[in-house]
């Protein structure tokens, strides 16, 4: 990706598995709001970026870090006219929580407690472990994601809460969810949603927007990105993956997926396929 000093290179490496990798410089990028299935942990070299993240503007400088658990809703911008430029790693759940247990004493659920912390030390390590991944240094790699990863569950860590569903409203967002899961291809409009839960359009929305921070065609779009993500790692082809998550055609997933994902759906296609080629042993290497 790349046009007015923008670009992007959203890829994984073969040997640090469960594990996105970003390098990224934006100044005209909007990032709407959208959650992750992993942690970020994105170091920011130059610039500031904002994100909204529960309920306010948060600032990320050059020497910070910006900090997001899971399935947590955000945006992201430029803080000023020159944009900023970061590196990112995104561990999967399972990773950080196998990490936890291993360097720290945190119990439940590991998780981040403030979404930007000020610690040049930390983005030095996300910034080496990125050059280890250029350079093919999977020991070093894999050394520095547990080292850093252990480093700011230490300083900005804790258990994240439970999320009990009890409320009448609650249950009914998960209801909610559960139809647009299945029919994300053809979902309802939100009235007749409404009416085939037994409630009302507002209702509805107030409570799906208290349980998942955003409304449903918001998180409709997030998940249909998410599950063409998955389409696209298996080897579907952009245009079917469109189609096949409720766009109406490729260039309706291209923008949302940009939006979301940071690169295009075809760049993040290609990348995926060079991890896989990297993983598939060579005739030569397997004896045939």
């Amino acid at each position: 990706m790349a046009g007015s000093g923008e670009q992007a290179r959203h890829w994984q490496y073969a040997e640090l598995p469960g594990v996105d990798l970003l390098r990224a410089r934006y100044v005209r990028k909007t990032f709407v709001r959208h959650t992750h299935e992993n942690f970020v942990i994105a170091a920011i070299s130059e610039g500031v970026e904002v994100f909204h993240h529960h309920g306010g503007d948060q600032y990320a400088g050059a020497g910070t870090l910006a900090l997001i658990n899971p399935d947590t809703p955000h945006t992201g911008r430029a803080g000023v006219p020159e944009g900023w430029r970061y590196g990112a790693v995104y561990p999967s759940p399972d990773v950080v929580a196998e990490i936890a247990a291993e360097t720290t004493t945190l119990r439940g659920t590991p998780g981040f407690g403030s979404p930007v912390l000020d610690d040049a030390y930390s983005v030095g390590l996300v910034h080496h472990l990125l050059r280890a991944v250029d350079e093919g240094n999977a020991l070093a790699a894999d050394t520095l994601l547990r080292v850093a990863v252990t480093r700011l569950l230490r300083l900005n860590g804790g258990s994240l809460p439970a999320r009990p569903v009890r409320t009448a409203g609650a249950r009914l967002a998960v209801r909610a969810r559960a139809v647009l899961e299945e029919r994300m291809a053809d979902p309802p409009p939100l009235e007749r949603l409404a009416r085939e839960l037994g409630t009302s359009p507002f209702a509805l929305l107030r409570s799906f927007r208290d349980v998942y921070g955003m409304p449903p065609h918001t998180w409709l779009t997030d998940a249909r990105v998410r599950r063409a993500r998955r389409l696209l790692d298996a080897g579907t082809s952009p245009a079917e993956a469109a189609v096949a998550v409720g766009f109406t055609d490729q260039p309706h997933l291209n923008r949302h997926f940009a939006r979301i994902v940071g690169v295009p759906p075809g760049a993040y296609q290609r990348e995926r396929k060079n991890v896989q080629d990297a993983r598939r042993p060579s005739r030569l290497a397997s004896g045939r």
